[in-house]
Parts: structure tokens; sequence; C-alpha cells
């Protein structure tokens, strides 16, 4: 059972950086795989970054690659999403999830989700 609270949301200018946290609640924490999705206005939610319990590997969307990173640690029960060159169109409200199986792409391949936090980017 793990409990889900995302943070760091707020407005930037475009090309500037953000980090959003996702504090986990949850004896089990470091077994399960982390991820990143975001949902933008009249758009279905997608998948941007996952990470690996154990061996720490991550997979990243296309559209996010070698401007966003995300992180974990383990000791202190959270995950991070570093953004850097921040877009409009990474507008969203990004959310965190847990699953207990394996690092998933897919929505419905999580088990526990945060409630969301909004990024706003403006040009």
């Amino acid at each position: 059972q793990v409990q889900l609270v995302e943070s760091g949301g707020g407005l930037v200018q475009a090309g500037g950086s953000l980090r959003l946290s996702c504090a986990a609640s949850g004896r089990t924490f470091s077994s399960y795989a982390m991820g990143w999705f975001r949902q933008a206005p009249g758009k279905e939610r997608e998948f941007v970054v996952g990470v690996a319990a154990i061996a720490g590997r991550t997979y990243y969307a296309d559209s996010v690659k070698g401007r966003f990173t995300i992180s974990r640690d383990n000791a202190k029960n959270t995950v991070y999403l570093q953004m850097n060159s921040l877009r409009p169109e990474d507008t969203a409200v990004y959310y965190c999830a847990a699953d207990r199986v394996s690092l998933g792409y897919r929505v419905d391949e999580y088990d526990y989700w945060g409630q969301g936090t909004q990024v706003t980017v403006s040009s």
C-alpha cells in the first residue's frame, strides 16, 4: 500500500526549470517502480518517464528525453522529476504513480496515484 503526494508545480517561463517531488508512504516503497505522467486539457494522460525499483533503469518518452530527468531516493521515500528547457507544450497536470509489478508505460499498469500538480509554462 502506497500513498503519493506531489509537490513543486507552478508557473515558469519557457526555457526555465522546475523540479517536482513525489513523497511516498509505505514500508515497501523501494520495491515499486515509479512513474510520472501528465495530462493537458483536452488530451489523454500520457507517460512521461519511469524508473525501476531496484536497478534504477529509466524509460523516457521521446518528447522529454534530454530535458527531463527522473531520480529516486529510497531512503527518503521520494521520487523527483527535474524538468529543464521547459516549453509551453509541457503545460499539464503532472501525476506521480507507483507500479507494484514492474516498470510500465501505460496508465492502467500503475496501481497507485497521486492527486497531481499543475505545471504551467508561459512563452
